[in-house]
């Protein structure tokens, strides 16, 4: 049996998060950092953050003692863009970009797609992302190749990707400088 949090307990966490300003890192899955690297070969190290906007950070280890830099973010699309459904669902898509806003790659997690088999998990489909800046359009039939039969299916998770990633860019890197501070 589930026991309920009080209500008072969970208005001090609120307050509380609200004051800290700034999400504390979650642990990161096996599963998910065998992806990450996959994604973000660069990176040694990984945290999840999950508020406001749910996401991983990848961070590249200097020496002992220094900081370390924040190589690139990545995140699923169903975390991020919830209400994009294709055919049969919605279609988790790991998304890994780097600082600059040029996408590293895509791996598609999940789905019910019936023409997902010719579509979207080819590999000719995340193999379109890699390189690209979000930026681009990001349109099927476009500057992404679309595959007659499956045309849903495609534009819900190239929707997804182009969406997620300028909803991400927005939110983390619009604060950050390029240009180291003195």
């Amino acid at each position: 049996m589930s026991r309920r949090r009080p209500f008072w307990v969970t208005l001090v966490l609120v307050i509380g998060a609200t004051f800290v300003g700034h999400a504390q890192p979650a642990s990161v899955t096996q599963a998910d950092e065998d992806a990450l690297k996959r994604l973000i070969p660069e990176a040694d190290r990984f945290e999840l953050i999950e508020e406001p906007l749910r996401h991983f950070r990848a961070y590249r280890e200097l020496m002992p003692g220094g900081e370390a830099p924040l190589v690139g973010l990545a995140f699923f699309t169903t975390d991020l863009t919830p209400r994009i459904y294709a055919y049969k669902g919605r279609i988790t898509t790991l998304v890994g970009m780097d600082t600059a806003g040029t996408l590293l790659g895509i791996e598609v997690v999940h789905h019910y797609e019936p023409f997902g088999y010719f579509s979207i998990d080819l590999p000719k489909f995340p193999a379109q992302f890699k390189g690209r800046s979000i930026l681009e359009p990001l349109e099927v039939g476009g500057d992404i190749d679309g595959v007659s039969r499956a045309t849903i299916t495609m534009e819900a998770a190239t929707r997804a990707i182009r969406q997620g990633a300028r909803q991400l860019a927005r939110e983390v890197l619009a604060g950050q400088s390029s240009d180291p501070q003195p």
